[in-house]
Protein backbone atom coordinates (compact mmCIF):
# COMPACT_ATOMS: atom_id res chain seq x y z
CA UNK A 1 0.00 0.00 0.00
CA UNK A 2 1.45 3.13 -0.88
CA UNK A 3 0.43 6.82 1.60
CA UNK A 4 -0.93 9.18 -0.69
CA UNK A 5 -0.40 12.99 1.15
CA UNK A 6 -3.39 15.43 1.07
CA UNK A 7 -2.70 19.29 0.37
CA UNK A 8 -4.15 21.68 2.47
CA UNK A 9 -6.05 24.14 0.45
CA UNK A 10 -6.87 27.96 0.46
CA UNK A 11 -9.90 28.03 2.67
CA UNK A 12 -12.56 30.55 0.93
CA UNK A 13 -16.91 30.41 0.63
CA UNK A 14 -16.03 29.54 -3.11
CA UNK A 15 -14.16 26.52 -2.37
CA UNK A 16 -16.06 25.45 1.07
CA UNK A 17 -19.59 25.65 -0.74
CA UNK A 18 -19.81 22.66 -2.46
CA UNK A 19 -19.37 20.33 1.14
CA UNK A 20 -21.29 23.13 3.74
CA UNK A 21 -21.24 26.66 4.76
CA UNK A 22 -18.23 28.87 6.72
CA UNK A 23 -19.81 30.17 9.75
CA UNK A 24 -18.47 34.03 10.58
CA UNK A 25 -18.65 37.42 10.85
CA UNK A 26 -15.34 38.57 8.20
CA UNK A 27 -17.37 40.87 5.60
CA UNK A 28 -20.75 39.42 6.36
CA UNK A 29 -23.54 41.55 6.50
CA UNK A 30 -25.36 42.22 9.52
CA UNK A 31 -27.87 44.59 11.58
CA UNK A 32 -28.23 45.92 14.68
CA UNK A 33 -30.56 44.66 16.98
CA UNK A 34 -31.12 45.35 21.26
CA UNK A 35 -31.53 49.28 21.35
CA UNK A 36 -28.31 49.07 18.55
CA UNK A 37 -26.23 47.59 21.77
CA UNK A 38 -25.74 43.89 19.63
CA UNK A 39 -24.41 43.31 15.77
CA UNK A 40 -26.78 40.34 14.63
CA UNK A 41 -25.21 38.62 12.13
CA UNK A 42 -27.79 36.63 10.94
CA UNK A 43 -28.44 32.84 9.04
CA UNK A 44 -24.85 32.08 8.29
CA UNK A 45 -25.64 28.45 8.09
CA UNK A 46 -28.94 26.16 7.54
CA UNK A 47 -29.50 23.85 10.41
CA UNK A 48 -31.12 20.62 8.17
CA UNK A 49 -32.65 18.15 10.40
CA UNK A 50 -34.81 16.45 7.58
CA UNK A 51 -38.33 16.31 8.33
CA UNK A 52 -38.68 14.42 11.87
CA UNK A 53 -35.78 15.36 13.28
CA UNK A 54 -34.80 18.53 15.95
CA UNK A 55 -31.57 20.88 16.25
CA UNK A 56 -29.55 19.98 19.20
CA UNK A 57 -26.53 21.64 20.68
CA UNK A 58 -23.73 19.89 22.12
CA UNK A 59 -19.80 20.41 23.35
CA UNK A 60 -17.06 18.79 21.86
CA UNK A 61 -13.10 18.58 23.41
CA UNK A 62 -11.04 16.71 20.60
CA UNK A 63 -7.89 15.26 21.47
CA UNK A 64 -5.38 17.16 19.51
CA UNK A 65 -3.58 15.68 16.77
CA UNK A 66 -0.23 16.18 15.79
CA UNK A 67 1.54 16.38 11.73
CA UNK A 68 1.49 14.60 9.84
CA UNK A 69 -1.21 12.63 10.61
CA UNK A 70 -2.71 9.71 9.02
CA UNK A 71 -6.34 9.65 8.15
CA UNK A 72 -9.02 7.06 9.76
CA UNK A 73 -12.18 7.22 8.60
CA UNK A 74 -14.50 9.53 6.92
CA UNK A 75 -18.30 9.95 8.35
CA UNK A 76 -21.28 11.54 6.74
CA UNK A 77 -25.29 12.22 8.15
CA UNK A 78 -27.89 11.70 5.72
CA UNK A 79 -30.22 13.13 7.33
CA UNK A 80 -29.31 16.10 8.61
CA UNK A 81 -25.97 18.93 8.49
CA UNK A 82 -23.62 19.19 10.91
CA UNK A 83 -21.70 22.78 12.61
CA UNK A 84 -18.49 22.92 14.61
CA UNK A 85 -17.49 26.58 15.74
CA UNK A 86 -14.19 26.63 17.75
CA UNK A 87 -14.83 28.47 20.85
CA UNK A 88 -11.61 29.75 21.67
CA UNK A 89 -10.49 30.13 17.75
CA UNK A 90 -8.46 27.46 17.84
CA UNK A 91 -6.91 25.70 14.80
CA UNK A 92 -8.23 22.97 13.27
CA UNK A 93 -8.61 20.46 10.05
CA UNK A 94 -11.36 19.80 8.18
CA UNK A 95 -11.62 17.09 5.35
CA UNK A 96 -14.80 16.54 3.26
CA UNK A 97 -15.83 15.08 0.28
CA UNK A 98 -19.04 15.54 -1.76
CA UNK A 99 -21.86 13.55 -0.67
CA UNK A 100 -22.28 10.55 -3.14
CA UNK A 101 -20.84 7.04 -2.43
CA UNK A 102 -17.70 6.32 -0.18
CA UNK A 103 -15.21 9.27 -1.30
CA UNK A 104 -12.02 8.32 -3.20
CA UNK A 105 -8.97 9.71 -2.85
CA UNK A 106 -9.32 11.86 -5.32
CA UNK A 107 -12.25 13.41 -3.51
CA UNK A 108 -10.87 14.39 -0.77
CA UNK A 109 -10.32 18.68 -0.15
CA UNK A 110 -8.17 19.30 3.22
CA UNK A 111 -8.86 22.85 4.86
CA UNK A 112 -6.83 24.08 7.28
CA UNK A 113 -8.75 26.90 9.41
CA UNK A 114 -6.32 29.33 11.63
CA UNK A 115 -8.71 32.15 12.25
CA UNK A 116 -11.88 30.59 14.37
CA UNK A 117 -14.06 30.61 12.12
CA UNK A 118 -16.46 27.69 12.14
CA UNK A 119 -18.24 25.16 9.38
CA UNK A 120 -21.53 23.48 8.43
CA UNK A 121 -21.16 20.28 6.69
CA UNK A 122 -24.54 19.91 4.03
CA UNK A 123 -26.72 16.76 4.99
CA UNK A 124 -24.87 13.82 3.40
CA UNK A 125 -20.99 15.68 2.55
CA UNK A 126 -18.50 13.45 4.43
CA UNK A 127 -15.86 14.67 6.75
CA UNK A 128 -13.06 13.30 8.75
CA UNK A 129 -13.84 13.35 12.83
CA UNK A 130 -12.93 16.54 14.24
CA UNK A 131 -8.77 17.07 13.80
CA UNK A 132 -8.05 19.58 16.34
CA UNK A 133 -4.63 21.38 16.08
CA UNK A 134 -3.96 22.49 19.68
CA UNK A 135 -5.19 21.47 22.98
CA UNK A 136 -8.02 22.91 25.12
CA UNK A 137 -10.48 24.45 22.77
CA UNK A 138 -14.08 23.05 22.83
CA UNK A 139 -15.97 23.14 19.86
CA UNK A 140 -19.86 24.02 19.74
CA UNK A 141 -21.39 21.85 17.62
CA UNK A 142 -24.87 21.52 16.21
CA UNK A 143 -26.66 18.71 14.21
CA UNK A 144 -29.78 16.41 14.34
CA UNK A 145 -31.03 14.16 17.02
CA UNK A 146 -34.19 12.34 15.90
CA UNK A 147 -35.10 8.66 14.51
CA UNK A 148 -33.04 7.23 11.74
CA UNK A 149 -29.38 6.19 11.17
CA UNK A 150 -27.94 9.05 10.70
CA UNK A 151 -24.15 8.50 10.57
CA UNK A 152 -22.23 6.31 7.95
CA UNK A 153 -18.80 5.49 7.90
CA UNK A 154 -16.14 4.50 5.16
CA UNK A 155 -12.56 3.74 6.30
CA UNK A 156 -9.36 5.16 4.45
CA UNK A 157 -6.26 3.60 4.21
CA UNK A 158 -2.73 5.37 3.40
CA UNK A 159 -3.79 8.68 3.37
CA UNK A 160 -2.36 11.69 5.52
CA UNK A 161 -1.67 15.10 6.42
CA UNK A 162 1.36 17.02 5.73
CA UNK A 163 3.50 18.53 8.30
CA UNK A 164 1.73 22.44 8.20
CA UNK A 165 2.37 25.57 9.49
CA UNK A 166 -0.16 26.49 12.17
Amino acid sequence: MTTQELTLEPLTAEAFTPFGDLIHSHERDYFLINDGQCRRYHRLAKVETGTDGGAILSLFRPRPISLPHTLVLMERHPLGSQAFVPLAGQPYIVVVAPPGPPPAVADLHAFLITDGTGVNYHAGTWHHPLLALSPGGDFLVVDREGPGHNCEEHLLEGIRLPVAPV
